[in-house]
């Protein structure tokens, strides 16, 4: 398996991203020595890339990451319509491509001070499978969402946060380890919960969604995340509630409409209780001067 090999710091850099539709026949670009690394990521159908002279067939919940001083292209055109995530990224340190996973020396390790960064190396695939495909898809619709304010600062800044969990998502390909009944069960709940977030909660159509009773869904959910289906629920509606803040000028209470809330008085509460400052408190924070 070839790794991606990064020194941190610094943290590789987002430049941008975006969603494109293949129909039958389309293939991905030819091109040479781009100078930033390219993030592919299938969403439905098959993208058929090489990259000096290594074909790849990207299928959904894969991905491949192309270097940014190697040739690639389009093995063929696409058999099914295709849709695909792209994204640009850089670094300004250090890295290194080889199936050793090693980038720092030993002497390096060693010379490090008490007063200078420590330094570690993140390590992903070039090529896998998305240990989360629903998590990873939503962070990259994310990023899609805040390029259409990308020149307001506190949305680049929420692009680079966004991209990091993403670079984390990609890092835990290495050692995902087979998933215990009781975290298949946490993870399906919790991708429903995250795709159903705008609709009322009810724990018996969570369970029929996904084939498991609900008190056995609180369970496994308590223990891989510590919370309740509830919890999970609003601690995500808040999250969602955040970028609306950031992005909109909607209304305090439209923002607790469209994220799920009944009532624009428990969303607040709700917020308090979680982000410790009112939605219009956090809002504030951004536009300050």
């Amino acid at each position: 398996m070839t790794l991606l090999n990064f020194r941190v710091p610094p943290l590789p850099e987002y430049i941008h991203s975006g969603m494109t539709h293949a129909p039958i026949g389309a293939g991905h670009p030819n091109r040479i020595n781009i100078g930033i690394f390219d993030l592919l990521v299938v969403r439905r159908g098959q993208l058929d890339v090489t990259e000096n002279g290594r074909p790849y067939e990207i299928k959904p919940g894969m991905f491949l990451i192309l270097r940014p001083d190697t040739h690639h292209y389009g093995t063929r055109g696409c058999v099914v319509d295709t849709d695909y995530y792209w994204l640009h990224f850089q670094t300004s340190g250090e890295w290194s491509a080889d199936e050793s996973g090693t980038l720092l020396r030993k002497e390096e390790i060693t010379e490090l001070k008490a007063m200078t960064p420590n330094y570690f190396t993140i390590k992903i695939p070039l090529f896998g499978t998305l240990p989360q495909p629903a998590k990873a898809l939503e962070l990259l619709a994310a990023l899609s969402s805040l390029a259409q304010h990308g020149h307001q600062p506190k949305s680049l800044w929420r692009q680079q946060v966004v991209f990091q969990e993403l670079i984390e998502q990609l890092a835990a390909a290495l050692d995902t380890p087979a998933a215990s009944p009781s975290s298949a069960c946490a993870e399906k709940a919790a991708a429903y919960l995250r795709q159903h977030y705008r609709e009322d909660f009810k724990a018996q159509r969570l369970g029929d969604s996904i084939n498991f009773h609900p008190v056995y869904i609180a369970r496994c959910m308590q223990k891989e995340f510590g919370c309740s289906p509830v919890e999970y629920l609003q601690r995500y509606r808040i999250e969602q509630a955040k970028m609306l803040l950031l992005q909109t000028d909607m209304s305090i209470s439209r923002v607790a409409e469209e994220v799920g809330f009944n009532h624009a008085a428990y969303f607040t509460s709700s917020f308090a209780k979680i982000e410790g400052i009112s939605p219009r408190q956090y809002r504030q924070r951004f536009f300050m001067k």
